[in-house]
């Protein structure tokens, strides 16, 4: 039998995923809160827009970097929102997020290099820097500034070898929005080193205590950034796969030539959803946005009233990564708290090596729900 190759082979499942899978398997009753993502359905005119396009036959392939409507939508929705400038023909439409942060990571790592990530962090960018044959590298931050991006201690960790940094705010998992300071200090290094910053602001559009602004609006080195983005979580779309990368022209007219051999085009007609969703009505994501910062409230005010657990607070996105006060694996701590008490929640050794003790909540879920998942987690963590 052939054998797949090393890059593949040393590909591991997350621990995430694991916590999934066993959720899925169980028969009783659960209070699912691990997984991120919206429990809203995608609004009315987003869909009715979806459907008249499919009607009316644009059901085609579009060119590789997308539909010019699509485009100029995303360029005018990071300007107005963001901060963020690029002509249309600066950004690449893409299947979701994750496809951006892939075709951000091939373009700019090469065999060897470095992908520098603050931890706790995501763990699809490990996977990604492995396909490329780079290499991934944790950079720590501190658990006592509730994780928060110091940039001193990324800039201490780039060298030469450094291809690109993933600067992920709003994070997941830890909710914290990033010093604008800080970021530039990174921005200014990378430009230093001619590596590039990879803005990863899917959980952009939900930053509740300030006004939103993407890295690269305050930066001298915009041409050193690649701000990717995502109707996913802003505004309910995780199902129709749309997201964008962004950034100078002469990056984003490569990776355009590698789409040829990945997915070619996102769906035509989730680009017509996306149009929709970025140009119309905006009433119900600001519904949704406001919906989420109440339920952020609710849990910050919950976890303080249970005895040993803490977290950082939130600033955006829709999850809180929590401290039990227990010296042992997550997982663990997890798997007891889904098979005996029926809350599922992602363990911390998820999120790369920084904080393996912890675990992160998802808060995208209703008011009653996580209510009960308190409760739950309340009475585990006791008899733990």
């Amino acid at each position: 039998m052939p054998t797949p190759t090393a890059r593949v082979r040393r590909t591991e499942r997350s621990s995430i995923r694991v916590m999934f899978d066993l959720a899925e398997r169980h028969d009783g009753d659960l209070v699912r809160l691990e997984v991120g993502e919206p429990d809203f359905d995608t609004p009315a005119h987003v869909v009715d827009a979806a459907a008249s396009a499919a009607r009316d036959g644009e059901t085609h392939y579009t060119s590789n970097a997308g539909l010019p409507a699509c485009r100029r939508a995303i360029s005018d929705t990071l300007a107005e929102g963001f901060d963020v400038v690029h002509d249309p023909d600066e950004i690449v439409v893409t299947t979701g997020g994750m496809e951006a942060l892939h075709l951000a990571t091939m373009a700019t790592v090469s065999p060897s290099e470095e992908l520098l990530v603050p931890g706790p962090t995501w763990p699809n960018y490990e996977t990604q820097a492995s396909l490329a044959d780079g290499t991934f590298r944790e950079v720590p931050m501190p658990a006592e500034s509730g994780f928060d991006l110091e940039a001193d201690r990324v800039l201490e960790a780039m060298s030469d070898d450094t291809a690109a940094v993933v600067l992920t705010t709003p994070s997941n998992p830890t909710g914290r929005v990033f010093d604008p300071d800080e970021c530039r200090a990174v921005v200014e290094a990378a430009a230093d080193h001619d590596a590039y910053v990879i803005a990863d602001e899917v959980y952009l559009g939900l930053t509740y205590d300030r006004e939103p602004e993407g890295i690269a609006a305050y930066t001298d080195h915009p041409d050193h950034v690649l701000t990717v983005g995502s109707c996913s979580k802003a505004y309910a779309m995780t199902g129709w796969r749309l997201g964008w990368l962004a950034g100078d022209s002469h990056l984003i007219d490569e990776v355009v030539k590698i789409r040829e051999s990945t997915t070619a085009c996102a769906s035509s007609v989730a680009q017509h959803a996306a149009i929709a969703a970025l140009t119309g009505p905006q009433e119900p994501f600001e519904e949704m946005r406001g919906a989420f910062r109440r339920r952020r409230d609710l849990v910050v005010d919950r976890i303080g009233e249970i005895d040993g657990l803490s977290c950082p607070r939130p600033e955006g996105a829709f999850y809180a990564f929590l401290d039990p006060g227990i010296d042992d694996d997550s997982l663990s701590i997890a798997k007891h708290l889904l098979q005996e008490h029926g809350v599922v929640l992602a363990p911390g050794s998820g999120f790369g090596e920084t904080a393996p003790g912890r675990l992160r909540l998802s808060f995208a879920n209703s008011v009653d729900r996580l209510e009960d998942g308190l409760d739950r987690l309340e009475d585990g963590l006791r008899t733990y």
